[in-house]
């Protein structure tokens, strides 16, 4: 059963991808499936020439990028910050733990949603910015290219802190104790216990997470979409969301097929990359 799902719904879509981004196609235009191979125009490498040349598909790369390049750290390093403090006996351990989990558990479409009503031009930010007279007028965020990435990136920092939080929280309980006593005996801070021990020992675990969420963040789709619904600007737009507009905004399923094999390139590159580098600064 378990193989009969992973050819139906991974392998089989995966390969039918991959033929199809090498043919001119558009699903609307099938009136019979017998005769789907009809309607199927051979390109060859065409669609990926297009996407040299498409603009809105390589600003989606660049603001993808943007948004990795920004949310992976700092959910790594605030995860791992808020994961050695709460390690220590503190009180209100297990509903701090709970209050930063719920945000990953819950729909992103809420999330976003409630990101959205508090960054309007009259939300809860503005209000508090101008009463701290940090602003002169309101900032518009969801239409100026300026700042409009900034409740995106916000948003995807919240929604996977508690992810983070608790895969690190696991790794520093691994973490043997006498090494810290032994630290301790020696003279060492309990900042350099952090660096010299907890950080070392802990490295697989930051690994997996900066893999995990690399390629998270390279499928972000919806609350992107939420903050840019309605709006034709592209200064915020994934890789995801102009896959998503291209097979079912303008119909061209053969291109969106295509730009989805050109996105698992990108990540299969990045990750192998990462897993060469791992080598001189995860140690297992």
């Amino acid at each position: 059963p378990a193989l009969t799902c992973f050819v139906l719904f991974m392998a089989f879509p995966f390969f039918l991808t991959l033929i199809l981004s090498f043919f001119d196609f558009n699903f609307l235009k099938v009136k019979k499936l017998a005769h789907i191979a009809k309607y199927m125009k051979f390109c060859g490498f065409d669609n990926f020439v297009e996407m040299t040349k498409d603009r809105r598909f390589i600003q989606s790369i660049i603001n993808t990028a943007v948004y990795t390049v920004t949310t992976v750290p700092a959910s790594i390093v605030i995860g791992l910050a808020l994961a050695y403090v709460m390690h220590d006996n503190i009180h209100c351990k297990k509903l701090l733990r709970l209050a930063f989990f719920i945000p990953y558990i819950s729909s992103i479409v809420a999330l976003g949603a409630v990101f959205k009503f508090l960054f309007r031009e009259d939300g809860i930010v503005n209000i508090v910015l101008s009463a701290l007279n940090l602003i002169s007028e309101p900032i518009k965020w969801s239409v100026d290219p300026a700042v409009s990435k900034i409740p995106i990136i916000l948003l995807s920092i919240w929604s996977s802190l508690g992810y983070v939080l608790i895969i690190y929280m696991a790794a520093i309980e691994n973490v043997p104790k006498t090494l810290y006593e032994a630290a301790s005996i020696d003279g060492a801070s309990s900042l350099t216990q952090f660096i010299k021990i907890t950080v070392p020992l802990i490295s697989p675990t930051t690994f997996y997470l900066i893999i995990v969420r690399m390629i998270a963040v390279f499928k972000i789709f919806s609350s992107v979409n939420i903050f840019t619904m309605g709006s034709s600007i592209t200064s915020n737009t994934s890789i995801v969301q102009e896959i998503y507009s291209s097979a079912f905004g303008s119909y061209t399923h053969g291109y969106a097929s295509a730009q989805s094999v050109v996105l698992l390139a990108i990540i299969l590159i990045i990750t192998a990359i990462q897993f060469w580098g791992q080598k001189k600064w995860v140690h297992y």
